[in-house]
């Protein structure tokens, strides 16, 4: 019996997802937490981005890590979006430095509602400021909806070359569960997980909206890390301003 045109697309998406995992050899070289990507892209849409991660590797310990992003975007048409960042990075032992520079994208590649999930894809390409380093990353975006729930999935696998790093492929996971309360608020749980980073916690998402299409969207969150080798607090936060 053929399989219908959702069966297929999601056959397609699985397979992806199942020959990454098995051909990537996965030495992350820290914390996968930055933000769960949705796979939707809106017409004429544009956006102001900051976004932090804070971690406190163990207790009582100066070595904290402070990593900001710095980005402009804007929808390219109703199914591209393309975001450049500026990334920087401050620890117990330095004070705030350029880290790199990145250019992104992400493809809206379903209609939502079309399937019984919606799929797009994301990509990076990151150059480091100081140093002859350079990651490309390539990421899959899944989310489903049930009534005011709505569960979103991201899985990634990046490379890395250059004279001052070494060649190698990461992958990493991060997955979403978000209940809609109201626009202004949503309550959320979230999972990362990479090579050296299991973490867990409570995250609040929400929107003010404002005249026209302006919007401030905000997210903020506390990760817990589930083993040794994962950083004991991981605090993220994120600010959106779409005009």
């Amino acid at each position: 019996m053929p399989l219908r045109p959702s069966s297929r697309l999601a056959c397609r998406c699985l397979l992806a997802v199942g020959c990454a995992i098995t051909t990537v050899t996965v030495r992350a070289d820290g914390t996968t937490v930055d933000k769960i990507y949705h796979p939707y892209v809106y017409a004429l849409e544009r956006e102001l981005e900051w976004r932090a991660v804070y971690e406190d590797e163990q207790p009582k310990q100066l070595d904290n890590r402070q990593l900001h992003r710095f980005a402009y975007g804007q929808a390219i048409n109703d199914r591209w979006f393309g975001e450049i960042y500026l990334t920087g990075e401050r620890t117990d032992h330095s004070g705030f430095q350029l880290e790199g520079y990145e250019l992104e994208a992400r493809w809206q590649l379903t209609e939502q509602g079309e399937y019984w999930a919606d799929w797009g894809m994301l990509f990076e390409l990151e150059k480091a400021a100081h140093k002859d380093s350079w990651e490309y990353t390539t990421g899959i975006l899944a989310e489903k909806e049930w009534g005011r729930w709505s569960g979103t999935a991201n899985f990634m696998v990046a490379s890395e070359w250059g004279s001052d790093t070494n060649d190698e492929l990461e992958s990493s996971l991060g997955l979403q569960g978000r209940y809609r309360l109201s626009p202004s608020l949503e309550p959320a749980i979230e999972f990362y997980s990479g090579d050296k980073t299991r973490v867990l916690g409570p995250v609040l998402l929400g929107e003010v909206r404002m005249a026209g299409r302006q919007k401030l969207h905000w997210e903020l969150g506390m990760l817990f890390g589930l083993d040794k080798s994962s950083t004991n607090n991981t605090l993220r936060a994120l600010i959106e301003y779409e005009f």
